[in-house]
């Protein structure tokens, strides 16, 4: 759509959650938008395939803080189950140990706490009083400043009687294990960071505010997979007039002095611009994207030395049969924590043993595959590129089929017979189909010194009308917190 005259024109670099929620933030208001997307189809992380009859979501899959995304749909009088179907998931995720005990997480506070009664009964207090913790610092850290940009290191100072208050140098495994002494309700009160790219070690104890958010908002899945919801949204956006383009990777970001003037893409096609936000790879935009840029250079040798997310290797398969014993979401733990994540976040070891997020949609939604059969994906975080530089090509079928043996054995004891189609996502695969550094699938580490005013700026300091939006910035991955960071980002275009 062609701007009206004196209609200010914005660019958003990138069709992942974030950059559709600023979009249709700014189209809400009035600003000519256009988002431009390098792959065949919008959602970045939230892209899907579909083979042999099954649909599979790459993730994320979990869908928290529904009323983040409602608020979208009202900025004009619409409604998010217009577009959208979001279906409860219960229970929120089942949780399993190679001894074979099971812990069923929920937000039913009664089977919760018989629940944790059954690991260690003398724990039941203890919870209690971690969800006050999580309370207070899901009131402070994402009902405060979840929504709201740090471009400043005044800001970070106001924010920290409350970061202190509540400890947040300490870690999300340190404050729990605060609470309750049972080592396995440690970890499952604790893994939640590992969903947002962060090591429940090292991670800041504000990321127990995730525990509150989904109590109090649940666990949801959209009908159809999560890419409905970003269909969802891309309507939204379309009907509000603005305008995307699949299949066109951004190539240069013009910059004239220090303002932002113009976006380029691979076919040739240019467009003048009034400001641009960025959706895409931190390190790849300030890298790649700004060559006139000595500032932007400049910020990426300082990205270049920070602590980046570790990858996924995760393993789609479809398979004969139905399974309605196994939940929507589980947890299978291997027989080390600490160990594992240690060998995953500092030593870049691929180990020997794993632990597994195992989504099984087809559960709560069976139109995401053929009659009688079931979708599934198993997802082991592993070292980011730059720990473990390894030929993943070789790595590959092994890691594949060691992962579904070991869901076979836990779970589906004659997997390999049934499965009727299968692939797998790797570490290069972040890194070529999203431009991701290091195939980091969160972008920068969720720890406290890049948190807040510490992680990449809203606004960039050096170029007033370039805005990021998503993983890498304030206040980081996972959809509400993507979410969250339109929201702050389109304030501040908004007001310039």
């Amino acid at each position: 759509m062609t701007p009206a005259a004196g209609q200010r024109r914005a660019v958003v670099v990138g069709a992942g959650f974030g950059g559709l929620a600023l979009a249709i933030r700014l189209q809400s208001a009035g600003v000519a938008t256009t988002i431009i997307e390098s792959r065949d189809k919008p959602g970045g992380r939230a892209y899907y395939w579909q083979q042999d009859g099954f649909t599979f979501d790459a993730g994320p899959t979990v869908i928290t803080d529904p009323a983040c995304l409602e608020e979208l749909w009202a900025l004009s009088g619409q409604k998010l189950s217009d577009d959208v179907t979001l279906d409860p998931v219960q229970p929120f995720y089942r949780l399993n140990w190679p001894d074979g005990t099971n812990f069923d997480y929920t937000n039913d506070d009664a089977l919760l706490r018989s629940e944790i009664a059954k690991l260690n009964p003398n724990d039941v207090a203890g919870y209690g009083k971690f969800l006050e913790y999580a309370a207070g610092v899901y009131h402070e850290g994402y009902e405060k400043l979840g929504h709201v940009a740090f471009l400043d290191f005044a800001s970070m100072i106001k924010a920290a009687p409350a970061l202190a208050k509540y400890q947040a140098w300490r870690s999300v495994y340190s404050i729990v294990s605060k609470f309750v002494a049972d080592e396995r309700l440690r970890q499952a009160l604790s893994f939640h960071t590992l969903l947002v790219g962060g090591n429940p070690m090292t991670t800041s104890a504000i990321y127990a505010l995730i525990h509150k958010l989904e109590r109090d908002g649940g666990v949801w899945f959209a009908r159809g997979g999560t890419n409905r919801l970003v269909a969802g949204m891309v309507a939204l956006f379309e009907r509000l007039g603005g305008t995307l383009r699949l299949a066109d990777k951004v190539t240069r970001i013009d910059t004239l002095g220090d303002r932002v003037t113009a976006v380029e893409t691979e076919s040739g096609w240019r467009t003048p611009v009034d400001m641009v936000a960025a959706n895409a790879d931190i390190m790849h935009v300030y890298r790649d994207l700004l060559p006139e840029s000595g500032a932007a250079r400049r910020t990426a040798a300082r990205l270049e030395r920070k602590r980046f997310s570790p990858s996924l290797f995760v393993v789609h398969f479809g398979v004969k049969g139905t399974w309605p014993g196994i939940p929507h979401h589980m947890i299978l733990f291997g027989p080390r924590y600490k160990g594992l994540l240690d060998d995953i976040y500092e030593h870049g070891v691929l180990s020997e043993d794993f632990s597994l997020y195992l989504h099984h949609p087809t559960v709560t939604d069976p139109s995401l595959a053929p009659e009688g059969d079931s979708t599934f994906y198993a997802l082991a975080p592993v070292p980011h590129l730059g720990k473990f530089p390894g030929d993943w090509e070789t790595v590959r079928p092994i890691l594949e089929k060691r992962i579904l043996d070991e869901v076979g054995r836990r779970l589906i004891p004659d997997i390999h017979d049934r499965i009727v189609t299968k692939f797998s996502y790797a570490p290069t695969d972040f890194a070529h189909d999203l431009n991701a550094h290091l195939g980091s699938a969160f972008s920068l580490e969720p720890i406290l010194t890049q948190s807040a005013y510490f992680r990449v700026h809203n606004r960039d300091d050096a170029i007033p009308n370039l805005f990021f939006v998503g993983a890498g910035t304030h206040p980081g991955a996972g959809i509400p917190g993507v979410v969250g960071s339109a929201k702050a980002t389109a304030a501040l275009m908004l007001a310039g």
